[in-house]
Parts: structure tokens; sequence; C-alpha cells
């Protein structure tokens, strides 16, 4: 019998889905897909709905470091409440959605793990309809189980925890919070990377508030990379700076005329200026480290 090469076939929906799994990952970053898809909850945000990367520009270079493929691990140095904890979190649901692979967060403690997996990770999986479809919401609550993954969340007091899987992508939050040794295994940082060690596609990211000078688990891995710092233009004479500390002034007795002094040309920068300044900043290196470490410093 000769086919009609002509001839229509209908597509069933169990052809559909299984079509799905065939095709290839978007091609964006982690930016991209975070203002595509993420969507900020009311529970832990305090602009629940659509996240905007604008809203946070210097968070961009982070995220999109991540899609670096030369890039294996990434040092942020980081204040408190600059979007931190998103910017993580928008690294994992980009591998939930894009990339799945056995994946890994470090907290200082197991509660703290606990908690956040209750408070702030499930909340953004069941906000994002792209995640919540993904998520498995009956896994337990330091194993959380998507569609061909799983995100394992460990204290780094608890050395069994950070010694039992293999994961590609590992995270390790507030690492100047970790103790020195974990129950008697070693240090908890080297543990958990050891478990990233059979993949060569691996991604390691480390964050932090940094504590003591010289004793700063984040200070000595951001000597070790490439050293990028955050510089914005100056209104007055073009040329990029850090906004630091000891370039902001006020006249005496008026902390609320507190304004950023360019260091170049003294060029006065008042408060309402920041978002335009943030919005046209980079991130410039100031070493050379091995091509494969890069760090941030905000």
């Amino acid at each position: 019998m000769v086919r009609n090469p002509y001839r229509r076939y209908e597509v069933t929906e169990y052809q559909k889905e299984a079509l799905k799994f065939l095709q290839p990952p978007e091609d964006i970053t982690v930016s991209e897909w975070a203002d595509k898809y993420r969507v900020l909850d009311a529970k832990t945000s305090a602009m629940p709905g659509p996240w905007r990367t604008e809203h946070t520009p210097y968070l961009k270079g982070i995220m999109d470091e991540f899609n670096n493929y030369e890039t294996e691990e990434i040092v942020y140095v980081k204040p408190t409440q600059v979007g931190g904890t998103e910017c993580l979190q928008n690294m994992v649901g980009y591998i939930v959605q894009q990339d799945p692979a056995p994946t890994m967060i470090v907290y200082p403690t197991d509660t703290l793990a606990k908690s956040i997996s209750e408070n702030r990770l499930q909340p953004m999986f069941k906000a994002a309809p792209e995640l919540r479809k993904r998520f498995d919401e009956n896994s337990q609550l330091q194993e959380l189980q998507f569609d061909g993954m799983y995100l394992t969340l460990a204290g780094s007091n608890s050395p069994s925890s950070l010694a039992s899987k293999a994961i590609r992508f590992l995270f390790l939050d507030e690492v100047d919070g970790y103790p020195g040794d974990a129950d008697g295994e070693g240090d908890p940082v080297a543990l958990a990377v050891q478990r990233a060690a059979t993949f060569v596609n691996r991604k390691v990211y480390l964050c932090s508030t940094p504590t003591l000078k010289g004793f700063s688990r984040i200070e000595a891995a951001y000597l070790e990379s490439d050293q990028r710092v955050f510089e914005v233009p100056c209104d007055h004479c073009g040329a990029h700076s850090q906004i630091q500390w000891r370039d902001i002034k006020w006249p005496t007795g008026k902390m609320a005329d507190a304004a950023w002094h360019c260091p170049d040309c003294d060029g006065i920068h008042p408060e309402y200026r920041k978002p335009a300044l943030l919005a046209n900043g980079r991130w410039v290196a100031k070493a050379k480290a091995d091509g494969k470490t890069v760090g941030f410093h905000l």
C-alpha cells in the first residue's frame, strides 16, 4: 500500500505533552527569566506581584553571571536588605524551570533551613504558575521535589546532610554564619563543595554579609575572585565610582540632607538621584583571577 504523503495525522494530547519534554529550554538569562516568570507573594514581599529587575539593577550582573558557562564559582559580598536572598531564589527558580538538576542550598543552621523552606521558598514556588506546576507539594520540608530534580536544604551544622548527595548546583547562604567545624567532620563549606565535584558543569554560589576582617569566609573567597565592584556615573563629571560610606556627607546637624559626593569632583548627588545612578551603574573587575571565579562586592 502506498501512503499518501500529504495525509494529516492528528496529534494526541499525550503526544503533545511528550513533545514538551523534547523542547530545548528558553534562551534567556536568569534576570530575563525572573522578569518573565517570577511572582513575589504577599507573605514575603513588601511589593507583591511580578518581579522587576529594574528595581534592583545591581543584581542583574550577579544573576546573569550564572549563565556564563566559563564561571564555576560566584561570590557575593553584600550588605543587608539589598535583595541577596531574592537573587539566590531567582537562580533556583531558573534551574527548576530551565535546567533541572540536583541542587542544594546550605544555611547556617538546620532550623533556619526549615524556616526558609516553609516561609520563603515554598511560597515562591506556589506563587509563580510555571514553578507551581513543577513543584510537588507533598515534598518533605528539607527536600523539595520537582519535575526532573530535587532541591535539598541543609544546615551547615549538620554534616550528614552536607555529605549525602551528589549535586550540580550549590548555594551557600550567609557563609560567615557557618561554624568553623561541622560537628567534628571538618569545614562545612569544603564538605558541601565536595558534593559538586562529579559535575563538570557545576555552579557554586557563595553570599554573605561579612563579619570580622581577616576571619571572614566571604572576604577570603572574594579575594580569590576577579573582585568586581559596582560603580555609578557622576552627574557632574561623568566619572564612575563606587558609592562608599566615606563619600556620604551632610551639613552639621542635618542628616536628612545626606548626599553622595563624587570622589573625583566632589559633585553632590541627593538621595532622590540614587535610583538613576544605580540604573546606570556597572560592575567593574579590579583584579585578575583564574577565569572561573567571579566576585561581586556591593
